[in-house]
């Protein structure tokens, strides 16, 4: 399999696909097309750990996979975890964004979720729970890190990308408290360093709340380092030109930034027929038991004949 890292470092990755049932339920819809064709291309465009691609290679056995995603730790644990499906399983070391298919494909699904193991491993600087360094890059080998990036910007841009990708109604006081800790002590030690700058711009009582307060300047932050939603809209222009008519387009995001991206295209994309009028979202028991369910929205659409 092309582009696979370390083994090693996939010991600990261990993702629960999120909304794995809806997700079956949905590409349930590929049977009579695998009929049709004999067999067909499933393009997982954000493979993680494997989850969600094991559990459609095993529901259709006609059907092969090309996973794409640009972690190395990703795509040795998907490596290990679909090495019995043999040469149906083919791993591709890219960024959807970057991506063109050989041939069509039936299905192409994308989970949008930064997943556990990448939040769970303080080295990568995604979460403030874990101290790490200011990093959260999806690729570490390559592009901008959050350090560079706040040290680049200047306040008002810094507090315009806070606003714009996390929704901060404080982001012009969190920008400038950040630019000012720069100016005076220099780069932040870690993520728990910056998770503690942004909460102490709120009020003490707001600083107790379900949601900590840095979570949306993480956020925008992560989003910025990733051009996550540049990849998105390059995604849901091109994905559709990669399916066989009548094949599905599945996408599960995880903020409204995103699930509004995907509902538009859906709507308004002419190539498209949409399936779910309103998102999938988790049960209740999904969500129990695995809280990071609880954002995830699914959305499922078909490539029109015409």
């Amino acid at each position: 399999m092309p582009g696979l890292g370390d083994p090693q470092d996939s010991a600990t990755f261990n993702h629960v696909p999120v909304l794995a049932g809806p997700v079956l339920a949905g590409f349930a819809e590929l049977e009579p097309l695998l009929e049709q064709h004999g067999d067909g291309l499933l393009i997982d465009c954000t493979l993680g750990g494997g989850g969600h691609s094991a559990l459609l290679l095993e529901a259709h056995p006609r059907l092969r996979l090309i996973g794409l995603d640009q972690d190395p730790t990703a795509r040795a644990a998907a490596a290990r975890r679909l090495a019995s499906f043999g040469d149906r399983a083919q791993i591709v070391a890219t960024n959807f964004a970057s991506y063109q298919p050989e041939e069509p494909a039936l299905a192409v699904l994308a989970d949008l979720g930064v997943s556990s193991p990448q939040l769970d491993v303080a080295e990568r600087g995604f979460s403030f729970r874990l101290d790490g360094p200011l990093d959260m890059r999806m690729n570490p080998a390559a592009g901008e890190t959050a350090a560079e990036l706040i040290a680049r910007l200047d306040e008002t841009e810094l507090a315009d990308l806070i606003y714009a990708y996390g929704e901060e109604r404080l982001s012009r006081r969190i920008a400038r408290r950040i630019k000012h800790d720069l100016a005076e002590q220099g780069p932040y030690s870690g993520t728990a360093a910056l998770a503690y700058a942004v909460a102490g711009c709120y009020a003490p009582k707001a600083r107790r709340g379900r949601i900590h307060p840095a979570t949306r300047t993480f956020q925008a932050l992560r989003i910025a380092v990733n051009d996550e939603l540049g990849v998105l809209d390059r995604l849901l222009q091109s994905a559709p030109n990669w399916l066989l008519p009548g094949g599905l387009f599945g996408v599960i995001s995880f903020h409204s930034l995103e699930d509004r991206r995907v509902k538009t295209a859906f709507v308004s994309d002419e190539r498209l027929q949409r399936i779910t009028r309103k998102a999938v979202q988790a049960t209740p028991e999904e969500e129990l038991a695995n809280p990071r369910s609880r954002s995830a929205r699914l959305r499922l659409a078909r490539r029109r004949s015409v």
